[in-house]
């Protein structure tokens, strides 16, 4: 049994003193344990290395660690795990093989399975690195203790995994429902991919994303649970200690690496590798209250933004308000970012759905559907009940949708159309531009109308909104039922 500690005040990561195991004979075992304690301050990242010899089938890592009473208001100790194989731990994940965070306390790897969250394959020679992630530390510090479990034998044979496919039939150019951010057992979840497959179909979605955090371990899950009317996207939650961002709709296998803050300047590479890969950059929740997860890496590398997660909250309020402001932004040429909304569903009773992304697709394809992401061909709904069509027209034929823009001159008139049905008793539809709010009515009595011209709105969008509870204070509007992104009015900008 080994005893390491780690130097308070460190940054970034720190290596500790490796872990060594002789050759041994097929069907043996060996294990060996490592406690250690951690201080306040310790580093994001911790890496036991473990020196693997050959012949070895199966690597088992279990950990525990102390959660002493802490004073109120201060953070007691979490600690996350993964491992990297002999490839190395160098920062884009070349020998990544799974990472779990906080959700389990053990972990297996080899040739044939893997424990959810973690990469089947070979269990070759070399020095793999245990990695312990202490997200947060009580002032007495952190002690842990890691054993490490080796079993030799044939390695035997790892199954190719099976990923969705690119496109389903659908409807052809329809607006399709899609949920971009669940988790299943594969990350912190509680349901397995067929029963989040199973909510989703019940909540009436087109398509879902597979995200789970820090790792691509779920991509090859879901065999089966697709068919011609639903489509499954591919993706991970990067969450790093200075927020949590999706790559939505990445090619299958991809992964994007984590480790790293905002002040160290990452992120940009990774944005661009996002990309590569065929998918988007979406910053998820980035007003969410919880350490770690407020966004501080700014929006120029953002292809969206989740403003809307989970049941309706004051800090999608916040995101709302924040992605307003953002709309006339310059942006490199691109038009205004776009807003997501997403449940970020990990278990009951948290409804997958809830709320949903309505996209104006092409077709129901992961090509199609992003490309409407992209443009902000979308509107968010707090269910399948919901559905709103917002447009606006000039007066010689001219016409756009929701990402659409109305090219008029600034003094033409300008007829906004509002549409919605399924809207919640009681609910009061908006309409905003860049000046704030400018129209209101119970959204019962859609369809809406209200004219402006291009100089007095430089775009307009709309939000359905539940009644505000009893004793609100006055002003105070009701929980989101619905929201578009903006239809843009005039010629210039982007």
């Amino acid at each position: 049994m080994l005893r390491l500690s780690a130097v308070a005040g460190a940054t970034g990561v720190l290596t500790l003193g490796g872990v060594s195991f002789a050759r041994a004979a097929d069907g043996s075992e060996k294990s060996r344990t490592v406690k250690g304690h951690l201080p306040t301050g310790a580093p994001d990242f911790v890496y036991l290395p473990v020196e693997v010899p050959a012949g070895v089938r199966e690597i088992e890592v279990s950990y525990t660690y102390g959660k002493p009473s802490v004073p109120e208001g201060t953070k007691g100790n979490a600690l996350d795990i993964g491992v990297f194989d002999e490839r190395g731990t160098a920062l884009g994940g070349r020998g990544f093989r799974g990472w779990s965070g906080g959700a389990r306390d053990r972990f297996t790897i080899s040739a044939e399975e893997a424990t959810p969250g973690y990469l089947p394959g070979p269990v070759r020679e070399g020095t793999w690195h245990v990695v312990l992630g202490p997200y947060t530390v009580a002032p007495q510090g952190l002690d842990y203790e890691v054993t490490v479990t080796l079993r030799h034998g044939a390695p035997g044979s790892t199954p190719r995994p099976v990923h969705p496919p690119e496109r389903a039939r659908g409807r052809g150019r329809a607006w399709y429902r899609g949920d971009c951010h669940l988790h299943t057992v594969h990350s912190d979840g509680k349901r397995t991919p067929a029963e989040t497959a199973a909510a989703a179909r019940e909540a009436g979605l087109d398509f879902i994303a597979t995200t789970e955090h820090n790792t691509t371990s779920g991509h090859g899950a879901w065999e089966g649970l697709w068919d011609e009317e639903f489509l499954i996207l591919c993706g991970e939650e990067v969450t790093t200690r200075n927020g949590h961002v999706l790559a939505l709709g990445t090619d299958p296998g991809t992964f994007v690496d984590w480790r790293y803050r905002a002040r160290d300047g990452h992120f940009p590479r990774f944005a661009r590798r996002v990309r590569r890969a065929g998918g988007l950059v979406v910053p998820a929740h980035p007003d969410c209250p919880f350490v770690g997860c407020q966004w501080k890496f700014g929006y120029e590398d953002a292809d969206a933004v989740e403003v809307w997660n989970g049941p309706w909250t004051a800090d999608d309020e916040l995101a709302v308000a924040a992605w307003d402001n953002m709309l006339l932004a310059p942006r490199s040429g691109r038009g205004p970012l776009p807003a997501l909304g997403n449940s970020d569903a990990h278990a009951e009773p948290q409804a997958v759905g809830v709320p949903q992304t309505v996209v104006l697709a092409e077709d129901l394809s992961r090509q199609a559907l992003l490309e409407g992401i992209r443009a902000g061909r979308s509107y968010i709904a707090e269910s399948s009940e919901v559905s709103v069509s917002l447009t606006a027209s000039g007066g010689h034929g001219e016409h756009a949708d929701i990402g659409g823009r109305l090219a008029v001159d600034p003094d033409a008139e300008v007829a906004v159309r509002l549409e919605v049905s399924g809207a919640p008793a009681g609910a009061t539809a908006r309409l905003l531009t860049d000046q704030g709010e400018m129209f209101t009515s119970p959204a019962s009595a859609a369809p809406l109308e209200w004219r402006t011209t291009a100089s007095l709105a430089a775009y307009v969008r709309a939000e359905i909104r539940h009644r505000p509870p009893v004793g609100s204070p006055p002003g105070l509007p009701g929980a989101m039922a619905a929201m578009t992104n903006p239809v843009r009015l005039g010629r210039g900008g982007g």
